[in-house]
């Protein structure tokens, strides 16, 4: 933490100084000598380790994707080509020797399985977690050690950026299971100190069990997928539950509309919170890190603050793939710089950035690490149902994801996506379901809905249909499906 706490201080030419030099030592002494997918990528590219020098040299690299990652009738486990794999023999002909002297050194003193020990302590894969990708097999991605301790730092970052301490005490209702976002926020305990409940989300305990267990807990923090959090907070508020002890909620896995965050400072305010911040995290199982905004007194987007040392964004026409200028929309594109196993270099994320990369310091706390414009659409977790194009409009559906999320007489929602007639061949229909709070008007929120998908996305949807809470909440899966459904596709297969 010591180097992470200099560095978020230094200015943007010391830090892409540094980017520079641990950028070529990437290239040249891992990513050619141990990357199968990305050794080949190079050479047919015509291009080798002096190609690469500075951060602007990137462009010259073609860029990867998840399609790359997936498997082929021919290889059918592709991804291991993207696991770096060294050898005795291409770690003596890649590595400078004032690397392989203490090698050297380890072998005369304690033998020739200490040094296979070290070896497989930096890069043998110990521990796996999985895209969560709908539309595709979920593709595995190894950690070392090494990559485990990366995990314990990003951790304990994530947590000075938010100005937790690490004597708060945390509730972590991300779902159990082998994704990022979960094991991000339990290595970030682990690294710090921190006492964090993990309850698994509402498949283990269901939200009665998790009411009871942050109450008897006092947590000071709330960490989770923001619709199970708002639904958490909701029930909490009804039943007179009280979370008076809570200072800071973190929401990740998904885009946060900033309406949602005031909408749970609202329901927070109910159980007897004063004062709560609330902050969205960034994150995805390719880089195996996640990133945070930094809190303030009216919870604005501040920014992901990023770890210049551990990586380096670039923002792409998504079109062309072409980099764009600073502070300009675009794709995100992620080139790790310590990474070990499972590795991806100049990484198109399919998620895209309203405001692109900004670099002056941070206006809220003054870090002058690069960030990512908080307006991201996560188009990587809607790669089944991607554009929707409703009488000659295209439709980004996270767009109306903020949108809904954001009005506050709203309490749940689903987009269905169907056929006119359930005609393959018709035209595509939006039809949206929504659960209002008690006493909202149906005709007033139908109206205003219409209204402002007309207004903001230029469609209306074809029909606004209204159910109660608890029938919406089993329709999206609250409790029971991973992530809930909020966009469903019901179109026949032509």
């Amino acid at each position: 933490m010591n180097g992470w706490l200099r560095l978020q201080r230094q200015s943007r030419q010391e830090q892409r100084a540094m980017q520079d030099a641990l950028l070529q030592r990437y290239v040249r002494e891992y990513l050619l000598p141990f990357s199968p997918w990305y050794r080949a990528l190079f050479a047919q590219a015509g291009l080798t380790a002096d190609s690469i020098r500075t951060v602007d040299d990137l462009r010259r690299v073609p860029l990867s994707q998840k399609r790359d990652l997936l498997p082929t009738a021919d290889e059918p486990q592709r991804f291991k080509q993207f696991v770096l794999q060294p050898t005795p023999e291409s770690i003596r002909a890649s590595w400078p020797l004032a690397k392989k002297l203490p090698l050297l050194w380890q072998k005369w003193t304690q033998g020739k399985a200490a040094v296979k020990r070290r070896v497989r302590d930096e890069f043998a894969p110990c521990f796996m977690t999985f895209t969560t990708g709908r539309s595709a097999e979920p593709v595995p991605f190894f950690y070392s050690p090494h990559d485990i301790r990366n995990l314990h730092e990003t951790g304990a970052r994530l947590v000075d950026v938010m100005g937790m301490s690490p004597e708060w005490r945390v509730a972590n209702v991300f779902p159990y299971a082998p994704h990022l976002a979960f094991w991000q926020v339990f290595f970030a305990g682990q690294s710090t100190g921190m006492m964090a409940l993990s309850t698994g989300g509402g498949k283990v305990m269901g939200s009665s069990g998790d009411l009871r267990a942050i109450s008897r807990l006092k947590a000071d923090a709330l960490i989770g997928v923001p619709g199970y959090v708002y639904h958490l907070l909701r029930r909490a508020a009804d039943e007179g539950v009280d979370f008076a002890s809570i200072k800071h909620v973190v929401l990740g896995a998904e885009r946060v509309p900033p309406g949602l965050k005031t909408k749970i400072v609202a329901l927070l305010e109910r159980t007897g919170a004063r004062g709560v911040r609330v902050s969205g995290t960034y994150g995805f199982t390719e880089a195996r890190m996640a990133f945070a905004e930094c809190p303030t007194a009216d919870n604005a987007y501040t920014g992901y603050h990023l770890y210049p040392d551990l990586a380096i964004f670039e923002v792409v026409d998504p079109t062309t793939g072409e980099v764009v200028p600073d502070g300009q929309d675009g794709e995100l594109v992620f080139t790790p710089l310590a990474a070990r196993a499972s590795t991806v270099f100049r990484y198109r994320t399919g998620d895209r950035v309203r405001g692109g990369l900004q670099f002056g310091p941070c206006p809220h706390c003054g870090r002058t690490v690069p960030r990512i414009a908080s307006d991201l659409t996560r188009e990587s977790s809607l790669k089944d149902l991607q554009l929707l194009k409703v009488k000659g409009t295209l439709v980004n559906l996270e767009d109306c994801a903020v949108l809904l999320g954001g009005m506050p007489e709203i309490e749940e929602w689903q987009i269905e996506l169907r056929k006119k007639d359930d005609d393959p061949l018709e035209v595509d229909e939006m039809i949206v379901h929504l659960a209002v709070k008690s006493g909202a008007s149906a005709e007033g929120t139908a109206e205003r809905v219409a209204d402002t998908f007309k207004a903001r996305l230029e469609i209306c949807p074809n029909r606004i249909e209204f159910l109660g809470l608890e029938s919406m909440l089993k329709k999206i899966g609250m409790e029971t499906e991973m992530k809930e459904r909020r966009f469903v596709d019901s179109r026949p297969k032509p």
